[in-house]
């Protein structure tokens, strides 16, 4: 189903503000870790927010999920405070970690010789599940 221009508008306002949000809580408490919103959806309804992070480096993606997904009550009071003037009611946010750079790097080390070629064995990708 297609996104309406609404859903579009509201997600690109979520992701700049949840961006600047985790990373502000990245630097503060912790060193090294890189936090990205790569993609926000908004459901229909324009109730429900799936936020897509990457992490880096990837080691701490579990623990930084985790973190998160912990403190959306806190993050969530934060984006409602930012987007007032934009939004009515902020839609519940939803954390997912974003496994798009895995999965091409696999692809990538196999056609570079470093994995079977997946052209030939496609059995060995990961099935990705749709979100």
């Amino acid at each position: 189903m297609m996104e309406t221009n609404r859903q579009k508008k509201i997600a690109g306002v979520l992701q700049k503000d949840l961006a600047e949000v985790l990373q502000n809580a990245a630097r503060d408490g912790m060193k090294g870790v890189i936090i990205s919103v790569t993609k926000v959806q908004v459901t229909s309804d324009l109730g429900q927010a799936k936020v897509f992070i990457s992490v880096f480096p990837q080691l701490k993606r579990e623990i930084i999920l985790k973190g998160v997904q912990e403190n959306t009550t806190s993050i969530r009071y934060e984006m409602a405070r930012r987007t007032k003037d934009q939004l009515r009611r902020m839609p519940e946010l939803l954390f997912y970690i974003d496994d798009t750079l895995d999965y091409i790097e696999d692809i990538d080390n196999a056609l570079q010789g470093k994995k079977e070629n997946p052209i030939k064995n496609p059995d060995i990708l990961d099935k990705r599940q749709k979100r």
